[in-house]
Protein backbone atom coordinates (compact mmCIF):
# COMPACT_ATOMS: atom_id res chain seq x y z
CA UNK A 1 0.00 0.00 0.00
CA UNK A 2 1.45 3.32 -1.06
CA UNK A 3 0.98 6.68 0.67
CA UNK A 4 1.24 8.73 -2.54
CA UNK A 5 -2.54 9.16 -2.89
CA UNK A 6 -3.04 10.30 0.71
CA UNK A 7 -3.13 14.02 1.51
CA UNK A 8 -1.68 15.29 4.77
CA UNK A 9 -4.11 16.36 7.44
CA UNK A 10 -4.44 20.15 7.59
CA UNK A 11 -4.07 20.27 11.36
CA UNK A 12 -2.27 17.74 13.46
CA UNK A 13 -3.43 16.90 16.95
CA UNK A 14 -0.59 18.88 18.57
CA UNK A 15 -1.05 22.02 16.47
CA UNK A 16 -3.49 23.59 18.95
CA UNK A 17 -0.94 23.34 21.72
CA UNK A 18 1.79 24.62 19.39
CA UNK A 19 -0.34 27.61 18.39
CA UNK A 20 -1.07 28.35 22.03
CA UNK A 21 2.65 28.12 22.83
CA UNK A 22 3.52 30.46 19.96
CA UNK A 23 0.87 32.95 21.00
CA UNK A 24 2.04 32.84 24.61
CA UNK A 25 5.63 33.39 23.52
CA UNK A 26 4.68 36.31 21.24
CA UNK A 27 2.63 37.99 23.96
CA UNK A 28 5.36 37.38 26.53
CA UNK A 29 8.20 38.76 24.41
CA UNK A 30 6.30 41.16 22.15
CA UNK A 31 6.52 41.69 18.41
CA UNK A 32 7.10 45.01 16.68
CA UNK A 33 6.15 45.57 13.06
CA UNK A 34 7.21 48.89 11.57
CA UNK A 35 6.98 50.31 8.08
CA UNK A 36 6.71 53.52 6.11
CA UNK A 37 4.68 54.19 2.99
CA UNK A 38 5.73 57.10 0.83
CA UNK A 39 3.98 58.29 -2.28
CA UNK A 40 6.08 60.49 -4.57
CA UNK A 41 5.27 62.11 -7.87
CA UNK A 42 8.22 63.44 -9.88
CA UNK A 43 10.44 63.49 -6.78
CA UNK A 44 7.79 65.45 -4.84
CA UNK A 45 6.63 63.71 -1.70
CA UNK A 46 2.84 63.73 -1.68
CA UNK A 47 2.08 61.47 1.26
CA UNK A 48 3.96 59.69 4.03
CA UNK A 49 2.33 57.14 6.30
CA UNK A 50 4.26 55.69 9.20
CA UNK A 51 2.92 52.40 10.51
CA UNK A 52 3.91 50.96 13.87
CA UNK A 53 2.29 47.85 15.31
CA UNK A 54 3.17 46.25 18.62
CA UNK A 55 1.68 42.93 19.63
CA UNK A 56 2.34 42.17 23.29
CA UNK A 57 0.58 41.39 26.53
CA UNK A 58 -0.53 44.28 28.73
CA UNK A 59 2.16 43.42 31.28
CA UNK A 60 4.89 43.39 28.63
CA UNK A 61 3.63 46.66 27.15
CA UNK A 62 3.78 48.29 30.59
CA UNK A 63 7.33 46.98 31.03
CA UNK A 64 8.20 48.75 27.75
CA UNK A 65 6.62 51.96 29.02
CA UNK A 66 3.52 51.76 26.84
CA UNK A 67 0.34 52.53 28.75
CA UNK A 68 -1.57 55.01 26.61
CA UNK A 69 -4.85 53.13 27.09
CA UNK A 70 -4.83 54.04 30.78
CA UNK A 71 -5.13 57.76 29.93
CA UNK A 72 -7.61 57.43 27.07
CA UNK A 73 -11.16 58.26 28.28
CA UNK A 74 -12.63 56.07 25.55
CA UNK A 75 -10.77 53.02 26.89
CA UNK A 76 -10.42 53.60 30.63
CA UNK A 77 -13.15 54.33 33.15
CA UNK A 78 -10.55 55.84 35.50
CA UNK A 79 -9.38 58.23 32.77
CA UNK A 80 -13.03 59.09 32.02
CA UNK A 81 -13.63 59.90 35.70
CA UNK A 82 -10.45 61.98 35.84
CA UNK A 83 -11.49 63.91 32.75
CA UNK A 84 -14.95 64.57 34.20
CA UNK A 85 -13.41 65.67 37.50
CA UNK A 86 -11.07 68.06 35.70
CA UNK A 87 -13.88 69.41 33.53
CA UNK A 88 -16.10 69.85 36.60
CA UNK A 89 -13.34 71.79 38.41
CA UNK A 90 -12.84 74.05 35.36
CA UNK A 91 -16.57 74.76 35.15
CA UNK A 92 -16.76 75.56 38.87
CA UNK A 93 -13.83 77.95 38.48
CA UNK A 94 -15.49 79.69 35.52
CA UNK A 95 -18.75 79.93 37.43
CA UNK A 96 -16.95 81.43 40.43
CA UNK A 97 -15.47 84.09 38.14
CA UNK A 98 -18.82 84.83 36.44
CA UNK A 99 -21.02 85.08 39.55
CA UNK A 100 -19.44 88.35 40.81
CA UNK A 101 -19.74 89.83 37.32
CA UNK A 102 -23.40 88.85 37.14
CA UNK A 103 -24.02 90.38 40.58
CA UNK A 104 -22.32 93.63 39.49
CA UNK A 105 -24.44 93.80 36.33
CA UNK A 106 -27.63 93.20 38.34
CA UNK A 107 -26.61 95.94 40.79
CA UNK A 108 -26.04 98.43 37.95
CA UNK A 109 -29.41 97.61 36.43
CA UNK A 110 -31.11 98.24 39.79
CA UNK A 111 -29.30 101.56 40.19
CA UNK A 112 -30.37 102.63 36.68
CA UNK A 113 -33.99 101.68 37.40
CA UNK A 114 -33.89 103.71 40.62
CA UNK A 115 -32.61 106.77 38.78
CA UNK A 116 -35.49 106.70 36.32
Amino acid sequence: MTMAGRLPEPYSQGSGANLADILERVLDKGVVIAGDIRINLLDIELLTIKLRLIVASVDKAKEMGIDWWEDDPALSSRARRNELTRENAELRERLARLEPLEAAIAEREREEEERQ
